[in-house]
């Protein structure tokens, strides 16, 4: 699976084609879509342009991308950045009107359990976001089912991320030898089944890491959130752009 991850955190500030309200994040992943990527992942924005968890912001950008495209799996991002009150992440999951298909907690955060079994008590597939090996210990410990597991390689240097993967799926739990299961099979980190697993990077070992999650045969993700480069290293005109190249390269 290719995940185009359309704005994250970044603003027009960082790059003029950064989608920000619901009708520009609809557009950018309904062309996504066509291009051939199989899920978006967004950071809703308030009327203010600062990242949301409120309903009616949820709400808003999820209802314009699944008219512009029915159909499209959509994610959130659940990050503390967010809202760092882990209680007012569980409640403001609790308060959702209108549901994503799925969303990120990253496992490191305070809370994050709490808040993947708001999730989950939602009918929301959770997305354990892993770091470092201490959040790979943290989620050892998870009784909430997952439905995906993102390996998220931050070092900036090409070959810290590469081997920052190698070691965090090396660590990642498994007590069969059997494959990864599709989402609606994910058991807890303690069952049978292992989650599916998405590697990416964000900034100049995006592409490195890419090709890494194409080589080891695993999901993947790009898009404006993680880089505003082309593999070449020249400036992206937009998430279409970056999507093409990924795809070039080998991402499903």
């Amino acid at each position: 699976m290719l995940k185009a991850c359309l704005n994250g955190g970044r603003n027009r500030d960082a790059h003029p084609a950064v989608p920000v309200t619901p009708a520009e994040l609809a557009v950018d992943a309904a062309l996504c879509a066509s291009l051939g990527v199989a899920a978006v992942h967004v950071h809703p924005r308030a009327a203010s342009g600062v990242e949301s968890l409120r309903p009616e912001v949820i709400a808003d950008a999820l209802t314009a991308i699944r008219v512009a495209r029915p159909g499209l799996p959509v994610g959130v991002s659940t990050g503390a950045w967010i809202e760092p009150d882990p209680a007012a992440r569980v409640a403001a999951v609790r308060s959702w009107s209108v549901l994503p298909d799925f969303a990120s907690v990253n496992a490191h955060e305070a809370g994050a359990e709490a808040v993947a079994a708001a999730l989950h008590e939602r009918g929301v597939l959770v997305e354990v976001g892993l770091w470092t090996l201490d959040a790979v210990e943290a989620y050892r410990s998870w009784r909430v089912p997952v439905g995906r597991i993102l390996v998220e390689c931050m070092a900036e240097e090409v070959p810290v991320a590469v081997a920052d993967a190698a070691r965090i799926l090396a660590a990642l739990p498994s007590s069969t030898g059997r494959p990864a299961a599709p989402p609606s099979a994910a058991r807890s980190p303690q069952g049978a089944v292992a989650p599916p697993v998405l590697l990416h990077a964000e900034g100049p070992a995006t592409w490195a890491v890419l090709a890494e999650a194409v080589s080891r045969g695993l999901h993947t993700r790009i898009g404006l959130e993680d880089t505003l480069l082309l593999p070449n290293g020249t400036p992206t005109p937009d998430n279409a752009a970056l999507v093409t190249a990924a795809l070039a390269a080998g991402a499903r």
